[in-house]
């Protein structure tokens, strides 16, 4: 049997809608998983804080509990200025989860392994703090380039390495999600592989096939926990990003 693990990362047509200049444009399987995460996250903490419960139930305490821990993650990388991100940053921090443990469904589709979608909330999170960074403080943003106690005779060899680091900012953010759940998923999907191959060998690849099982587990169990630390890394950078836009300069 014939098994492709890329194959769980095509992106597919599903509703051709308009053509322009020789390439189609379309509603994808990509955009119905990113459309059905917007709405179970929505569902989620309308029907989890709809009740407003002096003393909550499981659904709201979860609930309360996520949005404590993007609020207090926040707060202690950007200061009470930045609480104004609060709800951009916990909205980023949802969606990627939610991808993530969505991606982990056997048959799903992982939305945070394609480099197209990382790299788009990175360059998102990019533009935001270069555009609020110059609407708040103006040329004095342009203090992040410019580190603190350095000597003047070293700046032209400093500067340039500020403004590198900062523009490589959206590659370095949107690859790390990308690469961590596309190996963790062609992982799993090989070793899943060797399951099926060695099962199909009759009795002795049974036998042998147990070897790849317990590995799948606790590779899973290992997917599972890196897709909760990508989402909260991917959203911990932000908060950083977004202090340097409020408060510029080392």
């Amino acid at each position: 049997m014939h098994l492709d693990p890329i194959e769980q990362f095509q992106i597919k047509n599903i509703w051709p809608m308009l053509s322009m200049g020789g390439h189609q444009i379309a509603f994808t399987n990509s955009a119905v998983y990113m459309l059905l995460i917007v709405v179970l996250v929505s569902l989620l903490f309308i029907g989890a804080t709809a009740p407003r419960a002096i003393v909550p139930g499981r659904l709201q305490a979860t609930a309360e509990v996520i949005y404590e821990f993007t609020a207090t993650t926040l707060r202690s990388s950007t200061g009470p200025e930045g609480m104004k991100f609060l709800p951009f940053v916990f909205t980023l921090f949802m969606f990627v989860l939610a991808a993530n443990l969505i991606g982990l469904i056997p048959f799903s589709f992982s939305v945070t392994s394609q480099l197209i979608v990382t790299a788009t909330l990175a360059l998102l999170v990019f533009f935001i703090v270069v555009i609020f960074g110059f609407w708040k403080n103006g040329l004095h943003f342009l203090k992040l380039f410019v580190p603190s106690g350095v000597p003047w005779v070293f700046l032209p060899l400093i500067v340039p390495i500020e403004i590198l680091s900062f523009v490589s900012r959206p590659v370095s953010h949107s690859v790390r999600l990308f690469a961590n759940m596309l190996a963790g998923h062609i992982t799993l999907q090989v070793f899943a592989g060797f399951i099926i191959m060695l099962a199909g060998a009759g009795v002795l690849g049974i036998f042998g096939a147990v070897l790849p099982f317990v590995m799948v587990v606790i590779l899973f169990a290992l997917e599972l926990l890196v897709a909760l630390l990508q989402a909260y890394v991917f959203a911990i950078l932000t908060c950083i990003y977004l202090n340097d836009a409020i408060h510029p300069g080392h």
